[in-house]
């Protein structure tokens, strides 16, 4: 399994945001990577085209993220916290 990462599209995207829904996006953020690296196993060296812009909630939490395959990490394009 490579090691794949993930980080925000900005810097300032979590600004905000209380701990909880903090802890929670990086729990799920890493949670995804994880899943990725499992599903696009040829990483860098993949050629087929990207997934596109996608959602996935955990509770009161809900991320909408980018898969970079060759680059190997999600890109968290926008957290929204229902708490």
């Amino acid at each position: 399994m490579a090691d794949w990462r993930w980080e925000p599209f900005q810097d300032d995207l979590q600004e905000g945001l209380p701990e909880a829904a903090r802890a929670e996006t990086e729990r799920l953020a890493n949670e995804i990577a994880v899943r990725e690296s499992m599903v696009y196993l040829e990483g860098a060296a993949y050629t087929g085209p990207g997934p596109g812009v996608r959602t996935e909630s955990r509770g009161l939490l809900m991320l909408e993220y980018l898969t970079d395959v060759r680059g190997e990490r999600i890109v968290v394009v926008q957290v929204s916290w229902f708490g």
